[in-house]
Formats: structure tokens, sequence, C-alpha cells
């Protein structure tokens, strides 16, 4: 994100070509012309008009949003292109009434093209500001990020939205709007940078083969007062007019959202095995802390590069990278998955037999060899022309490995060494999870990693009855500017074994009933953009993209639920517009990197900044289609807390990827409850009005503030993100190090959005709210009207702030009484834990609880009693209203107390 009040200039990319040439007409409709509607009584509130495109609300109240916009680009009003009562969309009713209802504040932005292209970028007019704009880009292929700025010169390349502030309109119904690329057809769009501050739009088919001129649909504006559904209602008019994916409140969301998970990534990498699976889930279940669910990740998989023998897995696969151009041989497990019998590690635990630290001795020497090859290429840019020693240095460290990974594989044979499970009963993966499952009855949901080609390379041609091919992969020109990658040079070295587009829905299928069958409930499918690499010959991104999201979804819907998915590698808005229809979660941030993998020692903490942002503000328009998963952290970490807190509130899945016996349990009995489910906000978490238009990771001042909601309050997470950020210059996320420092924020009651909800839009009328500061444990009373509470926060650092209304208990005289729900205090989401609150006319309230710990409330007077589960409780009443009482965990209660206080 750019730093206030600084333009920064951005090289231009091959992408952001001049406009195309002005058309001697302009294809704007008579009705958008003249600012009305041809099929609405309500007039269109924008207006495209001798070269400047504005917003307006009448009696002359307008702003230009764009100026130069040329001839050839159209503006085409919402209601006169869309009829609720012919729509062809598959929207149900009801939302195809609101979008009517909203016409008038929508328009398509488009063009015409003077030829055939398969790349149409065209300048649709110049933001010289200054004018605020939020935005998010791709800073990856598989990645997008936040970023800020006044004029078109500070935007950036494969822009998804921008969201512009008109200030002029605030209040009067267009005080934002929103700028959203569509797909139209088989091509699909973003926004580029142009010269003079000029604004791009980008159509893009992907194959030389599928061309266009006529985009007069490609893009779409909206307006509005409020930044939230001004993006909620431009959401649901692409919903209605595509038809080609579904909004989340239009899907349920998977079981694991109100669970504890473990994923196994950054415990062995690649080397993940059964008995290390089993131990890690031990660990948790023995200290209390059950993960309810589970995440297999990459590594289980049978894959082989080309070079190895076609029926065995690839042998000396260790870090991320390592397997980048190997591909799916078989559909089922890997050997040492695949070697595993029925009652295995009934009969014998692996504490019998297993060394928990082998995994760790294998990564470790591992990451010496990948730093060992990073020292090399570095001397050989520094020009060196002898390298053997590192050639040298290298070798022997492969030898090292070889030699772990041989005591690995002797150490997880013992298995099968006299322990009764050589006869009948199930073997592998069906047989791995049924043990699971009897050992930890808890265990509800276990998931397993994919790529979405089925591999990172893809499937083997003739390994499978499949038609595969390798496809040489290469990058479309908007991806020019990005980061550097890993993943994408090595997919560009080995290419994509592709399935032929119509057999991709074989191909799901035949991985996913194989799963379903073995006790798998769920599947992660990560490197989901490495189609845009290989659609060539495919009919271009979007045909080769709607084959195979359909089929996928198919299959998620047959064999897992049509909810057992997380989506990852996937924040690029054609798969948005074209596969989500039954996804329903997916990530919202980059990887969680421990440590910076290119060796700068504060990454450890500026990383997770910058991770925290991206969640946060992707949210925004992910949170439309999908529940936004804020992805795993290390609770033995050192920024755990500050991972932790943001996880608290974040309104999707709470899970880590701990080491064998690395885990801060103290962290995480704050985040969870015994019986392994988790205290979920009602809403996934957004940015603050105060801060969409700032910049939280590099400007030295602003907080990070995300909002939430739960049944009986609210919640403001304030955390001090400062220390990194993207550099435009150097195309790569940074370290801003005089950034990280100290910063002060306030929060207030309506920094919450109490109306974005139907259910707890009543909470915004409180005359009067207790808030609790979760860090300093300090109760305060606060109106709509009161000063803001400030504070202060040092780096990677934090406060979580619970709003609770307060409401009058009790009639006229001495049993009257001023009462707020906080709620366990020992939570990070402290609300989260209070399931019911009742109160009458009577001098009672009663409430329902869930966890153990201090419960919270606010009270201007003393209780006369308090109950927990019908008996006499003790309780402390005082300094400012603080009323706190003891609630016990009870398993036969599900772990909900019932607690009554008496005025």
């Amino acid at each position: 994100m750019a730093p206030p009040n600084e333009s920064k200039l951005t090289p231009k990319v091959a992408a952001t070509a001049a406009a195309a040439p002005k058309l001697t007409t302009t294809g704007t409709t008579a009705a958008a012309k003249a600012g009305t509607s041809s099929s609405s009584g309500s007039p269109c509130l924008f207006s495209l008009r001798d070269g400047e495109l504005t917003v307006g609300v009448g009696a002359g109240k307008t702003a230009a949003l764009l100026t130069g916009v040329p001839g050839n680009v159209t503006l085409t009003p919402f209601a006169e292109a869309f009829d609720p009562t012919k729509a062809s969309s598959d929207a149900p009713r009801d939302l195809a009434c609101q979008a009517a209802a909203n016409a008038s504040r929508g328009a398509f932005l488009g063009f015409t093209f003077p030829v055939g292209a398969s790349r149409a970028p065209c300048l649709v007019g110049r933001l010289p500001g200054p004018r605020r704009f939020l935005s998010v880009f791709r800073f990856k292929t598989w990645w997008s990020t936040a970023w800020a700025g006044r004029r078109g010169r500070d935007l950036q390349m494969e822009t998804q939205w921008v969201l512009l502030e008109v200030p002029e309109l605030a209040g009067a119904g267009a005080g934002y709007v929103f700028v959203l690329p569509l797909v139209q057809g088989s091509f699909r769009s973003a926004i580029f940078p142009g010269e003079d501050d000029g604004v791009v739009i980008c159509a893009e088919s992907g194959s030389a083969a599928v061309i266009g001129t006529d985009f007069r649909r490609i893009a779409y504006v909206h307006a509005g007062d409020d930044p939230y559904r001004v993006m909620q209602e431009a959401y649901l008019a692409a919903r209605v007019h595509l038809g080609t994916f579904r909004l989340i409140q239009e899907k349920a969301l998977p079981p694991m959202a109100d669970r504890f998970g473990w994923c196994t990534w950054d415990a062995f990498y690649l080397t993940v095995d059964p008995v290390g699976v089993w131990q890690g889930v031990s660990e948790f279940a023995d200290a209390g802390v059950p993960p309810r669910f589970l995440i297999i990740d990459d590594g289980w998989q049978s894959v082989n590069r080309d070079d190895d023998p076609p029926h065995e897995d690839a042998p000396g696969l260790v870090l991320g990278g390592d397997q980048m151009t190997a591909r799916l041989y078989r559909f089922d497990e890997c050997a040492r998955f695949r070697g595993y019998r029925e009652g295995a590690l009934i009969n014998r635990p692996p504490e019998l037999f297993y060394d928990k630290s082998m995994s760790k001795a294998v990564v470790r020497k591992a990451a010496e060899i990948e730093n060992a090859g990073k020292a090399k290429k570095k001397a050989a840019q520094g020009g060196a022309t002898d390298l053997s020693r590192f050639d040298a240095k290298i070798a022997q460290m492969r030898r090292e490995v070889d030699q772990l990974l041989v005591q690995r594989d002797a150490m997880l044979a013992k298995l099968g060494d006299d322990d009764g499970s050589a006869g009948d009963g199930e073997v592998g993966l069906k047989a791995f999870l049924k043990d699971m499952r009897r050992r930890f009855p808890g265990l509800d949901d276990v998931y397993v990693w994919q790529a979405l080609c089925g591999g990172w390379g893809g499937v083997r041609p003739g390994a499978t009855h499949l038609d595969a091919r390798v496809v040489p992969a290469r990058p479309l020109p908007g991806l020019a500017g990005t980061m550097e990658d890993l993943a994408v040079d090595r997919i560009i070295e080995g290419g994509i074994g592709l399935v032929r587009p119509d057999q991709a829905g074989d191909l799901y299928e035949s991985m996913h009933s194989y799963l379903a069958g073995a006790g798998v409930t769920g599947v992660k499918v990560d490197v989901v953009h490495t189609l845009e690499y290989v659609c060539e010959e495919h009919g271009g991104r979007v045909e080769l993209a709607k084959a195979y999201y359909d089929g996928l979804s198919k299959s998620v819907a047959k064999n897992f639920a049509g909810t057992g998915i997380i989506a990852s590698m996937q924040q690029c808005n054609d798969f948005f517009f074209l596969g989500t229809r039954t996804v329903a979660m997916g990530r919202a941030g980059d990887d969680f990197w421990f440590e910076d993998p290119n060796g700068d020692p504060m990454g450890v903490f500026w990383l997770q900044g910058a991770h925290m942002v991206n969640c946060a503000y992707n949210s925004l328009w992910m949170g439309q289609f999908i529940r936004p998963d804020w992805d795993m952290f290390q609770s033995d970490h050192a920024c755990a807390a500050f991972h932790a807190a943001s996880r608290a509130i974040c309104g999707g899945p709470v899970y880590v990827s701990d080491s064998l016996g690395g885990h801060g349990f103290a962290v995480l009995r704050r985040l969870v409850f015994p019986d392994g489910t988790v205290p979920r906000c009602l809403h996934y978490a957004l940015p603050t009005r105060d801060c969409l238009f700032k910049n939280p990771l590099f400007d030295q001042q602003t907080v990070l503030k995300i909002w939430n909601l739960n049944k009986f309050g609210g919640v403001i997470g304030a955390f001090n993100c400062q220390g990194a950020g993207w550099d435009p210059v150097e195309h790569r996320f940074r370290g801003y190090s005089h950034c990280y420092k100290p910063v002060s924020g306030d929060v207030r009651p309506a920094d919450v959005e109490w109306s974005y909800r139907e259910d707890t839009s009543a909470m915004a009328k409180a005359a009067s709210y207790a808030v609790y500061r979760c860090q300093t444990e300090e109760l305060l009373l606060m109106t709509q009207d009161s000063e803001p509470i400030q504070f202060t926060l040092q780096p990677s650092s934090f406060e979580l702030f619970t709003f609770a209304p307060v409401t009058t208990i009790g009639g006229a005289g001495a049993n009257k009484a001023c009462f707020a729900p906080i709620g366990l205090v020992d939570l990070l989401n402290c609300g989260g834990a209070i399931i019911d609150v009742q109160h009458g006319s009577g001098d009672e309230v009663r409430m329902k609880v869930k966890g153990g710990g201090r419960l919270l409330v606010y009270s201007d007077v003393e209780p006369k009693k308090g109950l927990v589960d019908g008996c006499e409780a003790e309780f402390e009443w005082g300094n400012g209203g603080k009323l706190m009482v003891d609630v016990t965990w009870k398993q036969e209660k599900d772990g909900v107390s019932d607690v009554v206080f008496g005025f």
C-alpha cells in the first residue's frame, strides 16, 4: 500500500499498452449519456459524456471519476441490461429482486476494440486525483494484496478491483464508487496503470485463437454511501448477471469452520507419514486441546518425476519446491501410507518406537542444502567461476539427507514387527484413518492436499486411464512485474501434465471417490491458477477453467457433502467468478511464513503483519464468495499470540501447523474449548472504515483495526503490523525497518459495523456500551458520543476490544440495574462464549455460557445473588462495575453453564 500523500510511479509492463484508437462513435447508450435508465424509473447514478465518467445524485451534485475518456469506452446502466423477470441467471428470485432494487446505482463500464484481439488493453480514462482509493492486485500468480493510492499512476498491475472515495457526495448516496473487472464470454479482465494517470482495463482470453472486439460489459461500477454495502451490492449484481458463481449466503459452511485443527505442513513438509501424524494429534489431545479436523498436507500423494521409474514414488522429496515438477502417477496414497495395516498403531503406539525429532532433523538438513544452493547462485551472480566447493558441499549434505530418510523408513518398518496387524483388515490410508478415529473419536474431519491438476506437475502421461499430456507452461503478459516465485519457475521448467478438459470430472471423481471411501471428508485444493499457464490450446483461460471447476464442483458435491473443500493459491478474479459455485471456504492471505525465506532476520516479525493485512483486506472481496480462511500459524512462534488474536476474531477456521513437540498450549487454550470447538464470530473480520484508505504496513502511523460481531456484542482487533510491504520498484515484499516502531490509534463503538447483519443491527442503537480491553483487562463505559479510547501498540503487538451494549434490567427503584455481558475473559474472543442472555421485566438475568474460566459482565449495582448451574456461586463485584464469577467446563453439558444474576 502506498504511503498517504505519496504517489509512486509504477514501472509499466507490457500489459499496460496505450489506449486503443478512438472510434468515431462512443458506443454509449443514450440513457447513459443522460444519466437515466431506459427501463427503470430511477435515474442511473453514472453518466458518460464529453469525455468524463461522473457519478451524481441529482440536483447538480456530481463528481468526476475519470477524465479524458476515449470515444470507444461505453457505459450501460445495469437497469437497462438486466430484467429480473427474464433473467437467464440461476440466482434465487430474492437475490435477483435485490439486484433490481439497486439497479440505478450500477452500470457496466466497457469498450469496443478496433480489431479482434486475444488481449485487449484499453485506456478507459484518467484518474488525475487526488482521490483516495483502495485496491487489491495480484503480487504473485496465486496471491493478492491491498494497495492504496490517490491517482492513476498509483495503480498496480493485475488489479482485481478499486474502491474510490467520493467525499463530495458522502451522505447523498454516492460517497463511494466500486470498480469491478468482470468476466465476459471467454474473456476475463483486470485493471492496470496507464500513462499520465491512465486507468487501463485489459480483457484477456489467454489463447491466440480466441479473439474479440466487443467488451461492453467487461467491468461494472456501483455507488453508495456505505463502503461495505457498495461492495456487497456490486458482487450481487455480478452474481445475477453472470450466473457462474454463488455468493457465500447461498452456501453452507463446512463443519470444520467451528472446530480446531492441525495441518501437517510445517511439521513434516513432504516427509509426512502416518506415525508422525498420529504422534502430532496425540500431543494436542493429551494436552486437552483436541483437534477436530486434520489436514494432511502435501507429501501424501503418489508422485514422481519424468525421469523416475514410472511406478515408484519420487525419492528424496523433503522441502516445498522439490515436488513442483513431480506428477501424479496413481490416485491413492504414497508407499509410506500404503503400507499401513489396520491396528498397527493401536497395538504399537508411536511412543514405543518413534523418534519424533527425526522429522526436524530431516527438514533441518534439507534447509541447509537449500541455503547452500542459494549461496551458490549468489556466488555465480557475483562472477565466481569455480563453484566446485558448493557442489561438493551440496552432494555431501544430500547423502546425509538420504541416510536420515533410510533411518526414517527403518523406523516406519517397525510398524509391522510382531504387532498382530499382518492378518485380515484394511490397509493403507483407509486403515490408518479408521485407527485414527478409534484412538481419537472426536476427529470429525480429515482433509488431504491436492493440486488443481492432480499433482504440482499434473498427471503423468500414460500412468493412469486418463488422457494426459505435458503442456509447456507460459506466463501470460499480465503477470509481468509480479514477484519472483519459485513455484512459477518450477512449473515453467517442467510443464503441466494436463488431463484433457473433457476428462476433468473423471480426474476428480477418480481421486475423490477413492479418498471418500478411505474416510477422507474433504480436500485442500492448491495451485489453482496453474490453468492460466496452459490454456492456449484449450479455448483460453475462462473456458479451460470452466471445465475444471465444473468437474471439481460436481465431485465435491458427490464425495464430500458439497462443502468439504478449502481453496488455496486461488486469489484471482476468474476463480471467484467461475469456481465458487460449491466452494465455501478459501485462503484469504498468502502462506504463513515463520521466517523470511530470503534471509531477512527481522522477517520472523514483519512477515506476520504482512500476512495479517493481506487476510483482512482480501476478506473485503473474497468474503462475498467464501468464508475467508486466515491460514494456519505455529502456536510456539515468536508472534503466536499476535496471530492467535487475529484468528480468534477472524470468523474463519482456527488451525495450526505446529511441529512435533513444538506447541504453545497456553496460547491455544485462549482459542479453543476443551472439546475442540472454537467460539467463532458470526461474520468474517473486515478492516474498519478509518483503515480502508490507509496503509497499516509502512506509513508509520496506521494501526490495522478489524471488526467482527458476536451474538451479544462486537469486537475490534487492533494490530501493529507496521514494518513491511510491497515495493513497486523492486516488485517484491520486503521489510521497512524504519516503520517497525510503536503506533497509536483509537477505537469507538461506531467502529463496529453493527448494522451489517440483521440479527445484530439492534445493538447499534444502544445508549451505552461496556468495553473490555483484553490485554490490560480494563472495563470501560462508553456512549456513541464519548471520546474514543486511545491506545499505543508496540511492534507486532495487539489489543482486542469487546463491546457489549448496556441494557437496563428490572423496573424502577432499587432493583434497577444496568447490565452488559462481556464473556469469558480467559478466551481471546471472550464474547463468543456467550450463547444466550435472557431478561424480562423481572430482576433476573439468565445466561448460557460455553467454556470454563472467568465470566465477566458489567453491572452498575451489586447483584443480590449469583447462581451457576443452580448452585449459589461466589462472585466479585466492584472496580467500575466489574462483576466476575467462575464457571467450569462440564463435559456432560457440552461445556455450557447456566448462570443467573438476581438484582
